[in-house]
């Protein structure tokens, strides 16, 4: 059962969402599209973009988890894994007051780079573009046997 208002949710944990609602499963969208809106759609080609598509939830669980000993918001544990900044100029301003709380701001990068996966390559956008346009829609990445 699901609480409504429960809290804030990762882009990761919305990804997982709308896969689980079939968003990835129809390339043309035409079989999903009676548990999956339009706007959905939208919601899961930007994730597809950032950070999220990348993540697993062992990865977001065990980077949360480790997060709790540097004493960070979980506004912050949340902004940091949707972000997932790779220097402190992109780190600094996701964090309350960071001098004043003395936050090891290396600490958290090197763990940002441990446990959370690196974000989609350019290049990787760049090829699912130019198949888009190619084909006119996604390609459908399941081989029939």
């Amino acid at each position: 059962r699901v609480k409504a208002n429960a809290g804030a949710l990762t882009n990761f944990e919305v990804l997982d969402l709308l896969n689980s609602r079939g968003a990835s499963k129809d390339t043309t969208r035409v079989i999903a599209s009676e548990t999956v809106s339009r706007s959905e759609y939208k919601v899961y080609d930007y994730l597809m973009e950032t950070a999220a598509s990348t993540q697993t939830r062992d990865s977001v669980t065990k980077f949360s988890d480790k997060c709790k000993g540097f004493k960070l918001a979980k506004a912050e544990i949340l902004n940091i894994i949707n972000l997932r900044p790779s220097s402190d100029v992109e780190l600094t301003p996701i964090l309350e007051k960071p001098d004043e709380r003395e936050i090891d701001i290396e600490g958290i990068l090197a763990l940002v780079q441990e446990l959370l996966p690196p974000l989609p390559t350019v290049e990787a956008h760049k090829e699912n573009e130019q198949e888009e346009t190619e084909d006119g829609e996604q390609p459908n990445m399941e081989t029939s046997v």
